[in-house]
């Protein structure tokens, strides 16, 4: 130690020179003083502005879940009582089809908008009891129908697919309903077809599932009516239907099990198994 210091004495005197007069010229000067406070309340702000950041994160997440839990409240009140002691799944009566739904909550890992035939993966699997044919919602609106699954994860064919399965939607006011599918142009936009061209349809009207499947129950929010014209080769009216689901940005879903479901297939498959016997 005292080697090092009888080598750079010198230098450490200087040192210890240079330090005392800035502590004499901060601590007498005004301006340096000031600039000084300047300085560090700079570097406070900073520091806060970072702690500020996380602590909005951390609140941004608990508001997502609140969200969430009011979400699922929601559709209890919209289709009936709660009939389930986990909390994260709820199960609901739709009197006017006398069906029973249960919703179950999860969260999107991928997603895609932008092909001819879109999907997107929820992190539910068999374990949860998700199957192929379960409808699935978001907060906002009609998101898509699963047709594969793992123990962990389902893969959910979107409602922007041109080769989707066909959903039955209504025109709220009137009650007519059609079919709902997607022409692969504009994310935002949907048609529904069928409806015929004597009833009466206004831009703004509500677009909603008729509750005619196993797979949504009635009144589940689609869009509302962006424009219309009749198609010239059926005759029925081409509506288009602004989607209330953005699915760009599709974050959390609820997926949807019927309990009726093998029910209401089972007399579908007899009417079709009628059908060819009349045709044989």
């Amino acid at each position: 130690m005292l080697r090092l210091f009888s080598k750079n004495g010198l230098f450490l005197f200087f040192l210890f020179l240079q330090i005392a007069a800035l502590v004499l010229i901060f601590s007498r000067n005004s301006m340096q003083q000031s600039w000084i406070s300047a300085q560090t309340a700079a570097v406070n702000s900073w520091i806060s502005g970072y702690i500020d950041e996380g602590t909005s994160y951390l609140k941004l997440k608990k508001i997502n879940e609140d969200l969430a839990a009011q979400n699922k409240i929601l559709l209890e009140q919209l289709y009936g009582k709660q009939g389930a002691e986990n909390s994260d799944i709820q199960k609901v009566s739709d009197t006017a089809a006398k069906q029973i739904y249960t919703f179950l909550g999860g969260d999107i890992v991928t997603n895609s908008i932008n092909r001819k035939n879109n999907y997107f993966t929820v992190n539910r699997g068999n374990r949860d009891g998700v199957s192929a044919k379960m409808g699935v919602i978001a907060p906002n609106g009609i998101a898509g129908i699963v047709i594969n699954t793992t123990d962990s994860y389902a893969l959910v064919q979107s409602v922007l697919s041109v080769n989707n399965t066909k959903i039955n939607a209504a025109l709220k006011n009137s009650g007519y309903f059609g079919t709902l599918t997607w022409k692969g142009d504009d994310s935002r936009i949907m048609h529904l077809a069928e409806i015929p061209k004597y009833v009466s349809v206004k831009v703004g009207d509500t677009v909603e599932t008729d509750g005619k499947s196993a797979i949504f129950p009635k009144g589940i929010m689609v869009g509302t009516v962006a424009g219309y014209e009749v198609d010239s080769k059926t005759g029925f009216w081409d509506i288009s239907v602004e989607l209330s689901e953005k699915m760009g940005t599709l974050s959390k879903v609820y997926i949807i099990k019927s309990m009726k479901k093998n029910e209401v297939q089972q007399i579908q498959d007899s009417l079709q198994t009628a059908i060819r016997k009349e045709n044989d």
